[in-house]
């Protein structure tokens, strides 16, 4: 079938060399909307007081300029139980940043950002998570009982409604896997997730081997931020599928309450993660 369908391009694409003529197509391109990456992130083991908040503008796709970092605006974090005010130092890149943030498990923040005369507002809570019980290799608990794949299990707290999301990275690779968890049917068991890659020579992808390391962040998250970032891994899963459903913008929790028609993309989370590696034998 691959070759198959490699012959019809190569006959299409000899069909309409001999066309000279250039189209013009005029693209529809969105006002820019503020970005907002607001992922606060307390790494189990240490105080968590770094912070960073990242702010850009949108552009559009064709748009090869890169330079389209925010500054100048105001941001600010607030604890909802005491109102400590968290100011966050422009760096004049697009990056904001504060060296005396407090996490707290499982207290309400607010988020406020100011901007061209405008505020965005977003709450969340700081969500907690549990310790890595094990990490170990198979080659026959994935999809391909050939293949090297990594298992990383995790007991999770029963009675409780859980989320997770894991964050995995061989490497040398320049994207990331990510997986979204609930405990809905799972409760109060051992959970285990793995990762395993297929040789692929349309994307350069081989499968792992021995030496190859992966990075590995688990995240406790909230059960909103779980809806978005399932939607945006649905969507991004389901690129060059004809038969998806047509993605729609997703909006994260970050609202303008100047102009609720000019909303921020974005989302604005806290979370507790632990972060470790794993190699290959």
């Amino acid at each position: 079938m691959k070759t198959y369908f490699k012959y019809i391009i190569v006959l299409l694409i000899a069909s309409v060399s001999s066309c000279t003529d250039v189209i013009d197509v005029d693209v529809p391109e969105a006002a820019p909307r503020l970005v907002i990456e607001a992922s606060l992130d307390w790494e189990k083991g240490t105080l968590g007081n770094d912070q960073t908040i990242k702010l850009s503008l949108s552009t559009p796709y064709f748009n090869s300029n890169i330079d389209n970092f925010v500054i100048g605006a105001s941001v600010k974090v607030t604890n909802d139980l005491d109102a400590t005010e968290f100011v966050f130092m422009d760096q004049n890149d697009g990056n904001y940043k504060v060296n005396n943030f407090i996490p707290v498990i499982g207290q309400s923040y607010t988020l406020e950002v100011i901007y061209d005369g405008e505020i965005y507002l977003a709450q969340e809570t700081m969500t907690s998570v549990v310790y890595i019980a094990e990490i170990n290799q198979s080659v026959e608990d994935g999809f391909n009982d050939e293949a090297l794949e990594v298992n990383v299990l995790f007991d999770d707290p029963a009675d409780i409604d859980n989320f997770y999301l894991f964050r995995l990275q061989e490497q040398g690779d320049l994207l990331v896997e990510l997986f979204d968890v609930s405990d809905e049917f799972t409760d109060g068991n051992q959970i285990k997730v793995f990762y395993e890659k297929e040789d692929d020579e349309d994307i350069d992808q081989e499968e792992f081997e021995a030496g190859d390391v992966v990075s590995i962040d688990f995240h406790g998250i909230s059960e909103p931020y779980y809806n978005y970032i399932r939607l945006l891994i649905e969507q991004y899963g389901s690129v060059g599928d004809p038969f998806s459903a047509t993605p729609v913008a997703l909006r994260g929790n970050c609202t303008n309450t100047s102009d609720s028609d000019n909303y921020a993309f974005g989302y604005f989370r806290l979370t507790e993660v632990v972060k470790t590696s794993y190699t290959f034998q």
